[in-house]
């Protein structure tokens, strides 16, 4: 069986959080040298979830038993969220977290990704059955636009579907956007490799040449044509940091 475009790119998706999520793992990381790790896996993960509720969830709706998936996802999103947010308050000493350990909070985060993963992965089966060839491809570029407009931490006390959460997220997203700036935390606006517009999945999805593969004769591109979002350095937070 062929597998969608649509599915190839959630479960690419799935992969670089995951990878994301490694170094966060560490005990280590907790350091104020290293925080900025789970920053990136935290921002990225918050923004899968919002851009799959905005452009998923209202196709998973019209399937049959849509109501039940939707309820489902939102359940195990809404989970996931409170669960980040304990990730991130407990290495940035927020008091009311403390009680936790590290590997409590990621066995939490952990299960839920995992849940997420799956419900995710069926639901993209499905849509890929029920849907043509190009509103597949269609709905595939709309979550990748879609991510890199979605806050970029977690509100899971926000609505999460239909008009209300769409338009929770795009405020959020500017809330986020300036509290990210006033803390300087670390969010990457793109990869070095961007999973969505440089890999090699992107490319062979979307039909572009992959970078080495352009014409040699044609100028090369500014320095400034690549976000450096992930290189940017981060000072250590208060432990009153806004999650």
């Amino acid at each position: 069986m062929t597998v969608s475009t649509l599915e190839q790119a959630v479960g690419f998706e799935h992969a670089r959080i995951r990878e994301l999520a490694g170094p966060a793992h560490e005990q280590a990381a907790a350091r104020p040298d290293r925080r900025h790790e789970t920053d990136r896996f935290y921002a990225i993960a918050a923004q899968h979830l919002a851009a799959a509720e905005d452009v998923l969830l209202p196709r998973v709706r019209r399937l049959p038993d849509g109501r039940t998936k939707v309820s489902a996802y939102v359940e195990n999103a809404r989970q996931l969220e409170r669960s980040l947010r304990f990730l991130k308050g407990r290495i940035y000493g927020d008091a009311r977290i403390q009680h936790l350990r590290h590997d409590e909070v990621w066995r939490e985060v952990d299960r839920l990704l995992a849940q997420h993963e799956v419900l995710e992965a069926e639901y993209c089966r499905l849509l890929a059955e029920e849907l043509a060839g190009d509103d597949v491809s269609s709905l595939t570029e709309d979550l990748l636009t879609a991510e890199e407009k979605a806050p970029t931490r977690a509100h899971p006390g926000s609505p999460h579907t239909g008009p209300a959460g769409r338009l929770a997220h795009r405020m959020w997203r500017l809330a986020d956007t300036a509290w990210d700036s006033a803390e300087g935390r670390v969010v990457p606006a793109r990869y070095r490799e961007h999973p969505k517009r440089d890999s090699a999945l992107s490319h062979y999805l979307y039909g572009t040449l992959m970078p080495e593969a352009t014409n040699p004769e044609a100028p090369n591109p500014p320095a400034t044509a690549r976000g450096t979002g992930d290189d940017a350095a981060t000072a250590p937070r208060p432990p009153d940091e806004k999650m």
